[in-house]
């Protein structure tokens, strides 16, 4: 019997065509997609999450190919996130699965990049908007792609489900001059796992 029950997913795609200055040579895009599933642990204490958290892998890497599939290709991929909204009768540690089902997804998909991937977390209502943390996925210390995603939906989380999401983006912020370590100069110890 499997613990996953998707209700819904969704995929979007944000291009960024210029930033008040000259437009860059390509549009940036961010791509989130989420998946809302039955939480089944709503209303009670489960001592052992782990194998819930296994069983999210093959959730996580069907989202992690369709962002991979949606930037056409993960030679486009310089950033990554995930994230997960836990309906009111759930608890914090059913989101917090996601950091090893998600990132080890994404990881998979990508080849395996060294930054460890950013994550944002909260139980909260229907319609609650999230704002998912995204930085380089070869160095977490390049400055210049730190960013972020909303994502949410109005519908989900019900009380007894969980919203998991993903994203990936082709680069950087449009325009990044704020200096520090850039992505040409990654090296060992830069953020890396």
């Amino acid at each position: 019997m499997t613990l996953i029950a998707v209700r819904k997913r969704t995929l979007s795609v944000e291009t960024t065509f210029h930033e008040n200055g000259p437009a860059p040579a390509v549009p940036l895009r961010i791509a989130s997609a989420c998946a809302v599933i039955r939480n089944p642990y709503a209303g009670r204490y489960e001592p052992d999450l782990l194998p819930f958290m296994a069983e999210l892998r093959a959730l996580g890497r069907s989202l992690a190919e369709e962002l991979v599939t949606a930037l056409g290709g993960v030679a486009n991929v310089e950033v990554y996130g995930k994230a997960a909204i836990v309906g009111v009768d759930g608890e914090l540690e059913h989101g917090a699965v996601w950091h090893e089902a998600g990132g080890w997804a994404m990881r998979s998909v990508l080849g395996e990049p060294k930054a460890i991937v950013p994550a944002a977390k909260a139980v909260a209502s229907a319609g609650y908007r999230l704002m998912m943390p995204l930085h380089h996925v070869h160095a977490c210390y390049v400055r210049s792609h730190f960013n972020g995603v909303e994502v949410g939906l109005q519908d989900a989380p019900r009380p007894g489900e969980i919203l998991y999401a993903l994203a990936m983006g082709t680069g950087g912020r449009v325009h990044s001059r704020l200096g520090g370590l850039t992505a040409e100069n990654i090296a060992v110890h830069d953020g890396q796992r």
